[in-house]
């Protein structure tokens, strides 16, 4: 007997079950997919998101207003992921096909939330794409909807206020893009309020990263930095994902400032992972800005790789602004390598000038506008000034936000075309605007590292005065004329104010916490204990700890004025300064001597580069203290063949000058790495090595009191436990502590104020930031942030066991490092080595050093005397005044 048919009310009730079930089971989907998608695991909500989908199509669409609901909240969400992974163009189709689909939900609160959401994402979409102003009115049409159900919500008033927060925020990222700065901070200030309001950690962490873009925007570097920091520290807690964009606005900030190296790290770091998750927009923006991290440094085939690789992902993206963007910056390497070649083709320029072109009509008017400049630039080095002159007359001027680098090119351009026109006064007065400009744009900087990073921008501005004023000739107006732009382009971090007191509550806690597991960390190895996990948390504190460094750490702040020939010729009395500079290969020194002032040419700067680098290279070699004496004869005559050279190409053309005087010497480049009384015309010869001569004015003029004296023995220097008590004996009142009593807090206590320190302790560089070079005493690592935070730092430090010299040149000649630190930061004098020294020739001249200083020989002198005896085993040299005030 065949079973009874189901009623058709029957039917209907279960086909009303089922797709009930399956709304629950494609809600649940949805619910899961968006929470993995904020973990970062995009492609996998992507697969959710498709199978919702897949699943609703398995039941009619007229189940209810949910089925349609779903489906378009569904289509929306894989649509942006489309634009993310795939083409902007696949996003954009998917949402134009949904949007029709909104007018069949009825009119009510989900198709407004729906209609909102909608528009949000399309505007989201085309900002990240580079289309901002085509995104604005969609992100209005968002706020507006979102905002009305916010206003109109009995319940569930969180979650929309959520989403009103992300859409006020995009549209101030937006705004922050296109420059209208007032209306991007209105935007994030009312998002952050509700973010407050609300308590939404995520939003709030977001609404971080934004005001460092706008700080970014506005040229608050530093203040850009503290906001992208207090964003990591919440990403890393609530989105990690969010963190490789986070790299490349911090990355984006670094450039600004120019630390390129710092820039290029930060996205090195990042671009590895964003590639495994093909994350097409993120790695398109970080390998453009890596790209120009290589620019900055010089490395033409890695920035003309990076941006054609840059250019040809944004263009299969479908965003032509940011492909086009990219294609900018590859004519930029191009540029210069024509120029550095001398041969500029023609097609060049053509290729400039239409891509000038293409960025107007993207509406990108900065980057049209350099385009432009480095198409007159080209055309200069033609001959052709006639059409530079034409090409610069349609380059408007700089708006008050347009990038440092912009600026900086379109000055050096501009002096290029007055110096080819044979207007030499025109070209001076242009580098003499921009190196204002950039140094207004030091003086906004924060931390040390910021404040001499920026002189990469000013690089070609100086390098072209110099040019100018060796084509005039060697006369004393021309000399006077060099020695003044070379104060003014050279060093200029150590012509600020230092102001006293490390504030910054997180940093101090940060640079303890390194201090205790760097500890750990040592102790360990000391024990034959394993030490990858310590290491890996040294390395990651010490990391965040040097970004933190940026912005947080002490302030610089007035900036002195550059020194005139006249107040460095009242000071210097009967000594001699030299300083030195390069142009191209060309090396010479200019000579301030009984008040006059010459130029002198010494050759080449390769050749001189060179010398100096094979001789601090023998100098680390014969450094131990039992080297088997055939070895160390055969290192010390080589050593002694180059310092002859370097003697015979630097200092026998000015000898006529220098008689029997004390000197002062201002290095450049390389020449830092000399220990001076080496070279045989030098040697017994009190010398005193500065940065720029506004920085030995400085120090030669003692602005606080200072007492005392204060000897330092760090652990792990066996041949420093009898040095130290040599010392004792020339400074009987002085406080000495031993290596088990020398730690951290009690130094820094008795360096404030001290007249004379004594540190023999293991030490080393930071590259990354010179503020975190360090000591190694009891407890820890002694930063160099810490002795410039105090409120009177020592008149002088003796830095005994560790090469810790300004070997660490960045351009400009901004020589860094612990010593450099110190001198910054108000210390006057510090002897330190310039290369590798051995334990028992360190603590022979130091015996000597301070013996002559208890009896009141002048600490350059003093020196002179004590390398004298010994000068290849004791590469020490004076820095900073080096004189008695």
């Amino acid at each position: 007997m065949a079973a009874p048919q189901a009623s058709g009310a029957t039917r209907r009730h279960r086909r009303s079950r089922a797709s009930e079930a399956v709304l629950e089971q494609v809600g649940e989907l949805h619910e899961t997919a968006v929470r993995i998608r904020h973990a970062g695991r995009e492609r996998e909500a992507m697969r959710l998101f498709r199978r919702g989908l897949a699943l609703l199509e398995t039941i009619s669409a007229d189940a209810d207003s949910r089925w349609l609901a779903l489906h378009v909240e569904l289509w929306i969400r894989l649509a942006y992921s489309e634009a993310e992974f795939g083409t902007i163009s696949d996003g954009l189709a998917r949402l134009d096909a949904v949007r029709p689909r909104l007018a069949e939900l009825p009119e009510g609160p989900v198709r407004t939330e729906l209609r909102g959401f909608m528009d949000h994402i399309h505007g989201t979409m085309l900002s990240r794409s580079g289309f901002d102003e085509d995104s604005l009115p969609l992100m209005e049409s968002a706020i507006a909807h979102r905002r009305r159900l916010v206003a109109e919500a009995t319940d569930d008033r969180e979650r929309l206020t959520e989403a009103l927060v992300a859409s006020a925020s995009n549209r101030g990222l937006t705004f922050v893009a296109l420059g209208r700065l007032a209306e991007a901070k209105q935007d994030l200030d009312y998002a952050s309020e509700l973010a407050a309001e609300y308590d939404f950690p995520q939003k709030r962490a977001y609404l971080q990263h934004m005001l460092g873009d706008l700080e970014k925007r506005l040229g608050r570097l530093p203040q850009a930095l503290h906001h992208y920091d207090e964003a990591e520290r919440a990403y890393l807690e609530l989105g990690p994902d969010m963190l490789y964009r986070l790299r490349i606005d911090q990355a984006q900030a670094l450039l600004g400032a120019g630390l390129a190296v710092e820039a290029g790290r930060h996205l090195d770091e990042v671009l590895p992972q964003m590639r495994r998750q093909r994350i097409g927009q993120d790695i398109g923006e970080a390998e453009l800005y890596r790209a120009a991290a290589a620019l900055l440094e010089g490395d033409l085939p890695t920035a003309q790789q990076l941006a054609g690789s840059a250019q040809r992902r944004m263009r299969r993206r479908g965003t032509e602004g940011w492909a086009t963007v990219a294609e900018l910056l590859g004519l930029r390497v191009r540029t210069m390598r024509a120029l550095n070649t001398g041969r500029v083709p023609a097609a060049l320029v053509s290729t400039a000038g239409r891509l000038a072109g293409r960025l107007s009509e993207l509406r990108l008017g900065e980057d049209a506008a350099l385009a432009r400049t480095l198409a007159a630039q080209l055309e200069v080095r033609r001959g052709r000034v006639g059409e530079a002159g034409d090409l610069l007359r349609r380059v408007p001027r700089p708006k008050p936000h347009t990038p440092l680098e912009h600026r900086m090119l379109l000055r050096l351009c501009k002096a290029e075309l007055a110096a080819a026109q044979g207007n030499r006064r025109k070209a001076f007065a242009q580098a003499r605007a921009g190196l204002t400009e950039l140094g207004q744009a030091r003086d906004r900087m924060g931390g040390l590292e910021m404040v001499s990073g920026t002189a990469l921008h000013g690089q070609e501005l100086g390098d072209l005065a110099m040019r100018l004023v060796l084509e005039g000739g060697e006369s004393a107006a021309e000399a006077r004329q060099l020695f003044n732009w070379l104060e003014r382009t050279r060093a200029q971090m150590y012509r600020y104010e230092q102001v006293s007191g490390l504030e910054n509550t997180q940093l101090v806690e940060s640079i303890a916490e390194i201090r205790h597991v760097g500890h750990a960390l040592r102790e360990a190895k000391l024990d034959g204990r394993p030490v990858t996990g310590l290491q890996a948390r040294y390395n990651e504190l010490q990391h965040a700890a040097t970004r933190l460094g940026w912005h947080a750490a002490t302030r610089w702040g007035r900036p002195r004025p550059v020194a005139t020939v006249e107040e460095v010729a009242a000071q210097l009395g009967a000594r001699v300064l030299i300083s030195f500079a390069a142009s191209g290969d060309k090396l010479l020194a200019v000579v301030v001597a009984d008040g006059r002032v010459r130029i002198v040419r010494l050759g080449s700067a390769r050749r001189a580069a060179e010398r100096t680098r094979r001789l601090h290279a023998d100098l680390n070699a014969m450094a131990p203290d039992h080297l088997a004496e055939p070895l160390l004869q055969a290192i010390s005559a080589s050593a002694r063949k180059e310092a002859d050279l370097l003697d015979e190409q630097l200092m026998w053309p000015l000898l006529e000058f220098l008689g029997d005087r004390e000197v002062v010497l201002v290095p450049t480049g390389t020449l830092y790495a000399v220990p001076w009384n080496v070279l045989g015309s030098m040697r017994y010869r009190p010398i005193v090595v500065a940065p720029s001569a506004t920085a030995w004015l400085a120090a030669s003029r003692p602005e606080t009191e200072t007492s005392g004296t204060v000897l330092v023995r760090g652990p792990n220097l066996l041949a420093a436990t009898g040095e130290i008590d040599k010392l004792a004996a020339h400074h009987r009142h002085a406080t000495q502590f031993a290596a088990d009593r020398a730690d951290v807090r009690t130094v820094l206590d008795a360096l404030d104020g001290v007249d004379l320190a004594h540190i023999a302790a293991h030490g080393s560089h930071e590259p990354d930031n010179a503020l975190f070079s360090r000591l190694e005493l009891a407890d820890g690592a002694l930063f160099a942030h810490e002795v410039a935070a105090l409120r009177r730092p020592p008149r002088q430090v003796v830095l005994a066991a560790c090469e810790l010299a300004l070997n660490l040149i960045r351009p400009g000649d901004e020589a860094l490092g612990f010593a450099g630190a110190l001198l910054a930061s108000g210390t006057h004098t510090v002897v330190a080595a310039a290369s590798r020294v051995g334990d028992h020739p360190a603590a022979a001249a130091m015996d000597d050093y301070h013996r002559a200083l208890a009896a009141n020989v002048a600490p350059a002198t003093a020196l002179a005397d004590a390398v004298g005896v010994d000068p290849l085993r004791r590469p020490f040299i004076c820095l900073g005044s080096g004189h008695t005030p």
